[in-house]
């Protein structure tokens, strides 16, 4: 079996467990690309774990002479892990193989943002899945993927915190089909959901929403580490947030 060249972007704690996985199955990456600033998460860790590794931060690898790197390199993968920049065209045509990125959600379902969020409110499948990029969004062929239950209580951090565990036990089981190039090509069937970054502006103001039902979903979807995310109602002008607080 051939080595293989493999261009890891990644962020977040989801990012360096998955590069710990690559290293722990004898594959180092040719190449890094982090993020920087306030958007940067874990990137120092996984800058440590691979000294020696020619690094890309920012949007650097969209510079002339970050692309000239990363030609440099002859990559047979670009992986992406919770990377938060677009990657054009000229680069996801560099790698041998192709592309896959790791994605919170259950595709064709909740591609985009949010998708824990989205996954309670429409009711609708979630897990985690890596699949390869195409030039949609998340609409790529899927190489691997895990269901996991939405219960009737989570919210949305709660959901996401599960699909992260998803995402990582995806992540190790792909890697020996990486290593033999044996990844499958599973085209996407059905319409599924996307959502937009900005989507759930149009969801926070409970006094919109007439329906019980989908205002407790509305409140448990919008629990998240992220307080500017939360569902509110207006008392006198002033926005209260709601947020669901499980009984003990």
């Amino acid at each position: 079996m051939s080595t293989i060249s493999v261009l890891y972007a990644a962020n977040r704690m989801i990012g360096l467990q998955c590069l710990q996985e690559l290293l722990s199955a004898g594959i180092t990456p040719s190449g890094l690309l982090v993020a920087e600033g306030t958007t940067a998460s874990f990137a120092e860790e996984m800058q440590s774990l691979l000294p020696n590794t020619p690094t890309l931060s920012g949007k650097a690898f969209r510079s002339p002479e970050g692309i000239a790197l990363l030609k440099k390199l002859k990559p047979d993968y670009l992986i992406s892990v919770h990377f938060p920049y677009i990657v054009p065209k000229e680069i996801l045509s560099l790698p041998r193989v192709g592309t896959l990125n790791l994605h919170p959600a259950y595709l064709p379902f909740n591609r985009g943002w949010n998708t824990p969020t989205w996954a309670v409110v429409e009711q609708t499948p979630f897990g985690a899945t890596l699949h390869w990029i195409d030039e949609g969004i998340d609409t790529g062929p899927v190489a691997l993927q895990e269901r996991i239950d939405v219960l009737p209580t989570d919210t949305a951090h709660e959901l996401y915190q599960r699909a992260l565990a998803a995402e990582q036990r995806v992540f190790k089981k792909a890697i020996p089909m990486l290593k033999n190039r044996t990844l499958p090509h599973i085209p996407q069937t059905g319409e599924g959901t996307f959502h937009a970054k900005g989507d759930i502006e149009r969801i926070q103001n409970l006094d919109a929403c007439t329906d019980p039902a989908m205002a407790e979903r509305i409140v448990r979807g919008l629990t998240t580490n992220d307080p500017r995310e939360a569902a509110y109602r207006t008392v006198n002008g002033k926005k209260i947030p709601v947020r669901f607080e499980p009984h003990a």
